[in-house]
């Protein structure tokens, strides 16, 4: 069976606003911006078709899909869209305490993806419990989903869909709300929608 799967990053929050970690151990909420993004985002879509939607354990990605609940659409959190975890960094702000998390971003670019910030995950583990989640969509009966998750772990995602390896994950850009929008033809997923905001300026 053929699936349109459409995947957005969950609105802003103030940690996005102010450039604080934020990652699997930080349950934060939208801020009035990624209110109005997820509303954008509802207006444009709302009429998809969507049959089910698959959201994180995180608040801000249930959220961000809030108003395609009166809809009456099946939403169901699943920990494989959980957001990395940042370990030491999550909820700090950028300063001299990053030289290592930027040590441990280049390492990635470099192809150690197993290599993880101290108390946090690797980008393997991520994939890993992402799998999981794949073979769910996959296995599933509907053939237009709608997925919300995280920053890092939509590149993360993207990855593992389009069989490329970890160390290109930074290819992958996204914005809050943005939408990757790919096609499953039952052995394989392609790009449809990259990295797609239009729903954000529309009128």
């Amino acid at each position: 069976m053929k699936k349109e799967i459409y995947i957005i990053r969950h609105g802003e929050t103030d940690f996005n606003q102010l450039g604080i970690v934020q990652g699997r151990g930080v349950d934060s909420s939208l801020n009035e911006t990624g209110r109005k993004q997820a509303q954008h985002f509802f207006d444009t879509y709302k009429d998809a078709g969507f049959q089910k939607i698959f959201v994180s354990t995180l608040k801000r990605t249930h959220e961000t899909i809030a108003p395609f609940r009166a809809l009456g659409i099946p939403i169901i959190a699943h920990e494989g869209l959980d957001e990395i975890s940042w370990g030491i960094h999550e909820g700090k702000k950028d300063g001299d305490t990053f030289k290592d998390f930027y040590r441990v971003l280049h390492a990635w670019q470099h192809g150690e993806t197993d290599l993880a910030i101290d108390d946090g995950e690797s980008p393997i583990t991520v994939q890993q419990r992402q799998l999981r989640f794949l073979d769910e969509l996959t296995a599933s009966g509907e053939d237009r989903i709608l997925i919300c998750s995280h920053g890092r772990a939509i590149r993360i995602l993207m990855c593992t869909m389009l069989k490329k390896p970890l160390s290109e994950m930074d290819t992958f850009p996204h914005q809050n709300t943005s939408l990757y929008k790919m096609i499953y033809d039952g052995n394989s997923f392609a790009t449809d929608l990259f990295n797609d905001i239009t729903h954000l300026h529309a009128t």
